[in-house]
């Protein structure tokens, strides 16, 4: 391991040499219902640069969909916003308001839906392709979303989810240990104690990890 090692940027959107098709989203992203940590990335072979159109659907409303650090999106993950509402205590469920002219005085038909809040995503979330996640759902730090599932429903931390509706299949690690490794918390290290530390991170066990936290430089000023 060189003596120096230098972090990856966060801010190149494209981080891969040679692969268009992968992009860090955090530089990508201008709404500011959008937030995303760094290094998360989403990959596609058609147009990753069209993420917030074409993966971030109905987004009309206040709610904010919030993806943290180091998530890993395949190709065709979608967010389902709250926009996608539609009344269903009347005989028909069709949105008259939003197609335009007198209709449009009737809005408060659909503003006044209840909203299912903001989408949260912790860090270090896994989405197989072609994943969907409805409104309003919380998905917690190290979870795996299997290829082509529906999240209609919040995840745990570091569990694995598969199927439609998607249900839990299992945890990565027992209570305590997700517990040890919420401690740890690698994503909130200094970008250079982390990048002294990937290999551990990546392939390490929690106790390794545990030690490389004990290193974590901290700040030495006064408040």
């Amino acid at each position: 391991m060189p003596d120096s090692p230098i972090p990856a940027d966060p801010m190149v959107l494209h981080p891969m040499p040679g692969q268009p098709r992968v992009i860090l989203l955090k530089p990508l992203v201008t709404s500011p219902l959008i937030e995303v940590g760094e290094f998360s990335y989403y990959d596609d072979p058609d147009d990753p640069t069209a993420f917030e159109t074409r993966n971030v659907l109905y987004h009309y409303g206040p709610e904010k969909l919030i993806i943290g650090k180091f998530c890993a999106l395949g190709t065709g993950v979608r967010f389902v916003m709250n926009g996608a509402n539609h009344r269903m205590d009347g005989p028909s469920t069709f949105p008259f308001p939003t197609m335009g002219g007198s209709w449009s005085n009737h809005f408060d038909l659909l503003t006044d839906l209840p909203s299912r809040g903001d989408t949260i995503v912790g860090n270090d979330v896994w989405f197989g392709n072609g994943a969907t996640v409805m409104p309003g759902v919380r998905i917690g730090n190290g979870a795996i979303i299997s290829t082509g599932s529906v999240v209609v429903g919040d995840v745990p931390d570091y569990g694995i989810v598969g199927g439609n509706p998607a249900r839990l299949i299992r945890t990565r690690y027992s209570d305590e240990d997700i517990a040890r490794l919420l401690a740890v918390a690698w994503w909130d290290w200094p970008l250079d104690h982390l990048t002294e530390h990937v290999p551990t991170i990546m392939s390490g066990s929690i106790t390794d990890l545990e030690a490389a936290r004990r290193a974590v430089p901290h700040s030495t000023s006064e408040g």
